[in-house]
């Protein structure tokens, strides 16, 4: 037992790392060690090509400061053997009101509002009593409905499983999501980006859209064919579209999103750093205590399901 807590209390935090996230380490009870000695990893910055040459096969636990991992898989780096955690849902707080905004924005047409140099009478609309779509209904989509509820709108809950969602009038599956974009004012895609998500709003996803809802994405951009979406926003079927993630990202200058009708983007920046590593810090602290200990880890990836 004494051999297995010495082991375990061996940790690397990777390069990049911020003073607070070492002495959280530190104060959980872990020894930083060099790499080559270390059990377990702790993950700041860089992607996974920067990582492989810190998982030697003494690495049990590589804790990751994402809550998307789907570049890790797609490096192939995350395969069984070893224990993945990720920062899935610390980070759903600050989404989650990002999201928010971004529904009042489209709604209040602010985007359009607030770069006008003459005095216009606008038609915006309301968020207050509308039909809400929460396409992935885990932390942050669950938090979302939480900050939704002063406005009384009616949530329909998408789940991979169709598991009753606290606060939705209906809770159901991704085969029928068309159906519940016919009924939504809004749609908030919140998925995690898998195999299975890739371009899950698409040609005839958009097109069953009601002509006002506009979709709001702040999962991830691969989760939404940019083309039809652009194609929609031009031909005007949809009433517009609220993005923090894109497909590419970076969005290039010049791509046609920048300068699609109704599109309002903000460069992936609905969790910034200064709102995320508290959140990442304490998640550290408590999954070093637990890894000590032998208790099982906060936010472990399901390696078969892909997030």
């Amino acid at each position: 037992m004494a051999d297995r807590v010495t082991h375990a209390r061996a940790v690397h935090v990777g390069p990049g790392a911020p003073d607070e996230l070492v002495s959280a380490v530190e104060e959980a009870g872990g020894k930083i060690v060099p790499p080559e000695d270390a059990s377990a990893l702790i993950w700041f910055t860089g992607g996974p090509g920067e990582a492989a040459p810190y998982l030697h096969e003494g690495i049990r636990w590589v804790q990751l400061p994402g809550a998307g991992v789907e570049s890790w898989f797609a490096s192939g780096l995350l395969t069984p053997g070893r224990t993945y955690t990720s920062a899935v849902g610390i980070y759903a707080p600050s989404v989650a009101e990002h999201a928010l905004a971004l529904m009042l924005a489209g709604a209040r047409r602010l985007h359009e509002l607030a770069s006008v140099r003459t005095w216009t009478r606008p038609d915006p609309t309301g968020l207050g009593g509308s039909t809400v779509a929460v396409v992935g209904s885990g932390g942050i989509g669950q938090e979302l409905i939480r900050l939704l509820e002063p406005f009384r709108v009616r949530i329909l809950a998408i789940t991979r499983s169709g598991r009753t969602v606290p606060g939705a009038a209906v809770s159901t599956t991704p085969d029928r999501l068309v159906d519940v974009l016919k009924e939504a004012d809004f749609v908030v895609v919140a998925a995690p980006s898998t195999d299975e998500t890739r371009a899950l709003i698409g040609e005839p996803e958009l097109a069953a859209m009601r002509e006002t809802a506009w979709l709001i994405n702040i999962a991830r951009g691969a989760l939404i064919d940019t083309d039809a979406l652009v194609e929609a926003l031009v031909a005007r079927t949809i009433g517009g579209a609220a993005l923090d993630v894109t497909d590419p990202e970076p969005l290039p200058d010049g791509h046609p999103l920048w300068g699609a009708p109704n599109a309002l983007i903000t460069p992936h920046s609905a969790n910034p750093l200064k709102l995320r590593l508290p959140r990442y810090v304490e998640r550290v602290r408590r999954n070093v205590e637990n890894y000590i200990e032998g208790r099982p880890l906060e936010g472990v990836v399901d390696i078969d399901a892909g997030y």
